[in-house]
């Protein structure tokens, strides 16, 4: 075989060192062309279709000048296809993600660190029932206001939500948020009411009035605060009036908004000027944005100083507008006026005779 493929390629024996050369060269691929034969026919080494047609083994020439025709390229390409070949399943292992405490926003509040409870099973004294009329009521003079209302049902919180994020996005003065939201207030009494309460009660009786209006808002804002406690607060005068507060454990109103300024321009201050200008009853409202309390402080008037921490107050880390509100009803924000973009009526007139 040795002199067939030395006379095949040319060479003289008459140079032995060449001659020597070249059996040793070629001897090298035949001895392993006969370990792949011999293992191959011991049915030791599997061929798949791809590589018997590629490496045939009948001849040996043709299985010694296939690969030197080959490029590297083309040998590391074919190397990679075993079709045949059983690996031993791989295991992996799976990486489990490390959970990293969620990034606060700087100049944010963090707000309450416990989760929120379950709002829909908590109900004011009178039970779910009052509840959902309060809450109907509330909303419909929210929507005629407002001028449209919200496509859900009547009975769904979120869509007493969705009214006030409309009130607060339309109007860039926070004035004019606080005179809407006070004016809705207004309209959940008869008209005569709030001209004579001040007469009648708020002025010859104020101690009785304000345990009277401590009670009236556990009783009847249960639904929209959250979980209400009477209790005893500071009074002016330096004293503490007994069962003239009432501690709202996690409100609500606040947890649902998620932003400070909605909880400030249409919450606390039209509700203490209502109480104030309209009950002739101070109050001083205060939130605790931490915990999510709020303290009603009937026979507490607000001071300025309080009134100028309130309104600068930063918002929530959770705010959902990440702190926009606050900027557009300060003055710092260019957006243009929102009116019940997300609502099912848009800019239509509530018919007060559907109600």
């Amino acid at each position: 075989i040795l002199s067939h493929v030395t006379d095949a390629a040319g060479f003289s024996n008459r140079d032995d060192h060449a001659s020597s050369s070249l059996v040793t060269m070629v001897r090298a691929p035949l001895l392993l062309l006969f370990f792949i034969h011999s293992a191959s026919s011991a049915g030791k080494f599997r061929r798949s279709a791809l590589s018997a047609s590629l490496f045939p083994l009948p001849s040996a020439p043709s299985a010694f000048a296939l690969p030197l025709s080959l490029s590297p390229r083309t040998i590391q390409s074919l190397c990679s296809q075993h079709v045949n070949v059983e690996a031993p399943p791989t295991v992996e292992t799976p990486t489990v993600a490390s959970e990293a405490p969620p990034r606060q926003r700087s100049g944010f509040i963090s707000g309450p660190s416990e989760p929120a409870p379950d709002y829909s099973k908590i109900h004011g004294p009178l039970g779910p029932v009052a509840d959902e009329i309060f809450l109907r009521v509330f909303r419909s003079r929210f929507a005629r206001r407002l001028g449209c209302d919200s496509a859900l049902p009547q009975n769904d919180y979120t869509g007493l939500m969705e009214l006030t994020s409309a009130l607060n996005a339309r109007y860039s003065d926070r004035l004019e948020v606080r005179r809407a939201a006070r004016e809705i207030l207004i309209s959940l009494f008869p008209s005569w009411l709030p001209a004579l309460f001040p007469i009648l009660f708020a002025k010859p009786f104020p101690v009785f009035s304000a345990r009277m209006n401590a009670w009236a808002t556990w009783v009847a804002g249960t639904w929209l605060m959250g979980e209400c406690e009477v209790v005893d607060c500071d009074v002016d005068g330096g004293g503490t009036g007994e069962a003239q507060g009432l501690l709202v454990k996690r409100c609500r109103f606040l947890e649902e908004s998620g932003c400070a300024s909605v909880c400030v321009n249409a919450c606390k201050v039209p509700t203490q000027e209502f109480f104030i200008q309209n009950m002739g009853l101070p109050l001083t409202m205060e939130p605790d944005y931490e915990t999510g309390e709020c303290m009603f402080s009937f026979g507490l008037t607000p001071s300025a100083a309080m009134e100028a921490e309130a309104e600068a107050v930063p918002c929530l880390a959770r705010c959902p507008s990440a702190g926009g509100m606050k900027a557009w009803h300060d003055g710092t924000d260019g957006l243009d006026e929102v009116q019940c973009q997300s609502m099912g009526v848009v800019g239509e007139e509530i018919d007060s005779s559907k109600e």
